[in-house]
């Protein structure tokens, strides 16, 4: 943990205030270094009050994603946000992340963009991208199984992403098969998985998740207007985006260490719980192959599995589907 993420903590965890000896001591520096350090948080919008009698204390934090408040915000986790990085602008997290990957980047690394240039979703389709208004962001993952496994994380994401906006917001959250996150019908969130595997055995897993959070309907184009929806247009007022990214990582490191620990089943419940595919008539599109038929659970690995109009059972890793 950086110098500024352990002020940021330290800050936290005594409102009241902190002394610069205090703080002195607990950093193991002067309390010059203390006090140059506080101007740099100032300088980045947190609103740190100095007094005499009570020492320093946050009174304020600036709406933007900082790398080091995060991490104080997130504490000690197994695996999910064991190194944070934050970007102001950057073509697509996944693209950074895999380039962070390639060069040893730890597993649970996660990327965030305050604004993405090409950002992207399923099928190659565009991610609207605005600055300072979503959270857009990408998690390393190293997981020991085989490449049919990878639909596990999509599901660990989508478990996750939905618990935190509850948490967060209070809004009740569907899933859509196979990685949309909605509410009251209408698209908040999507998760891109990529990986990188040999034939038996995953090297690594870009766990891409796009949240619209901020975005006023002016933000979106026209043609998304009825399909698209934010945080703040559903509650009707902004919502923190870095109390919700720690929320989101927290949960994320929650789920993947159940599917670690070969609990991929209490996931699976969850996500049924909450998906407004299954129970449907769909089609399919996989390729050059149209499916229709009655979504029915998932199997052990995440697949769907869908009833044929013959009775036939069709085991569905991804696609594009539609409600009949």
């Amino acid at each position: 943990m950086s110098v500024d993420a352990k002020i940021l903590s330290a800050l936290r965890a005594a409102p009241w205030g902190v002394s610069g000896a205090e703080l002195s001591r607990q950093l193991g520096m002067t309390r010059t270094g203390v006090w140059a350090h506080i101007e740099q948080l100032r300088a980045l919008g947190y609103d740190i009050e100095a007094s005499p009698h009570l020492g320093y204390r946050l009174m304020g934090t600036p709406d933007l994603l900082h790398a080091d408040d995060l991490v104080a915000r997130l504490g000690k986790t197994r695996v999910v946000g064991r190194e944070i990085h934050v970007f102001q602008e950057t073509t697509s997290t996944n693209d950074v992340a895999a380039r962070l990957a390639r060069g040893g980047a730890q597993e649970g690394a996660v990327v965030f963009a305050e604004a993405q240039t090409k950002g992207r979703g399923r099928l190659g389709r565009a991610w609207i991208s605005p600055p300072g208004k979503g959270l857009w962001f990408t998690v390393l993952l190293r997981p020991d199984f085989a490449p049919q496994g990878a639909t596990q994380l999509t599901v660990a994401a989508a478990t996750a992403l939905c618990r935190a906006i509850t948490l967060q917001t209070g809004l009740a959250t569907e899933i859509k098969w196979p990685n949309d996150i909605l509410i009251r019908g209408k698209k908040i969130a999507g998760i891109l998985t990529e990986m990188r595997a040999e034939l038996d055995h995953l090297q690594e897993v870009l766990l891409g998740i796009g949240m619209n959070v901020n975005l006023e309907k002016a933000d979106f184009p026209p043609s998304l207007h009825r399909a698209a929806t934010s945080l703040r247009i559903e509650t009707g007022q902004p919502v923190n985006r870095a109390e919700l990214a720690v929320a989101v990582l927290r949960e994320l490191d929650r789920d993947y260490h159940l599917i670690a620990q070969g609990q991929f089943d209490r996931l699976a419940e969850q996500w049924q719980d909450r998906c407004s595919t299954l129970g449907r008539q769909v089609a399919i599109r996989c390729g050059n192959r149209l499916f229709h038929g009655t979504a029915e659970s998932l199997d052990d690995d995440g697949a769907l599995l869908v009833r044929g109009p013959h009775g036939h059972l069709d085991r569905i890793v991804g696609g594009d589907v539609t409600l009949e």
